[in-house]
């Protein structure tokens, strides 16, 4: 499912041709690719949630890879490329609920098949809470980036806080 779920993102991208607009929202793109290698990074002995690989080769590594390069920042691509300006609420409101559903739509299936597992209290509600949050991030940080970072951090320290994770980043001593 999870490589099925990279090509996808590929074959969505290209057939839309989003693609001509990568340039635009590359910052963003490497926004989102940077929260999930930092949810790797800081919850590397505490997941709350983790990938489950479909066939052996393709192993946890492999699949975070593959999300942070290829799923999310694809996915940020077109959610940002097709973004309604100035065409009133409703249309942004469309928006967002598609792709808080698209998201949520396929973490289930995930969930159910066994692809994703939850841990620490984390579960599918909070992942649509997060999606819920952070696709408005996405918008706001391809408008105002420091502003999104800032966000983003804030928000990261109150996850790790309200889920008590532990952030244990060892000091080589020499």
């Amino acid at each position: 499912m999870h490589i099925i779920l990279a090509i996808i993102s590929i074959i969505a991208v290209w057939t839309r041709k989003d693609y001509v607009k990568w340039e635009t929202y590359y910052p963003t793109m490497l926004f989102i690719a940077t929260g999930n290698l930092t949810y790797n990074f800081l919850c590397a002995s505490h997941w709350l949630w983790r990938l489950s690989p479909d066939v052996t080769w393709f192993n946890h590594s492999l699949l975070e890879i593959s999300y942070t390069f290829i799923v999310f920042p694809g996915t940020a691509l077109m959610f940002l490329a097709r973004y309604p300006k100035g065409q009133g609420m409703w249309r942004i409101t469309r928006h967002y609920l598609f792709w808080i559903g698209l998201y949520v739509g396929v973490e289930a299936i995930l969930a159910a098949s066994g692809s994703i597992l939850y841990d620490y209290g984390w579960s599918l509600w909070w992942s649509a809470l997060f999606d819920t949050i952070m696709f408005p991030v996405l918008v706001l940080h391809h408008k105002k980036p420091l502003v999104a970072l800032l966000l983003g951090f804030l928000v990261a320290i109150l996850l790790l806080w309200y889920f008590d994770i532990p952030v244990n980043i060892p000091i080589e001593k020499r």
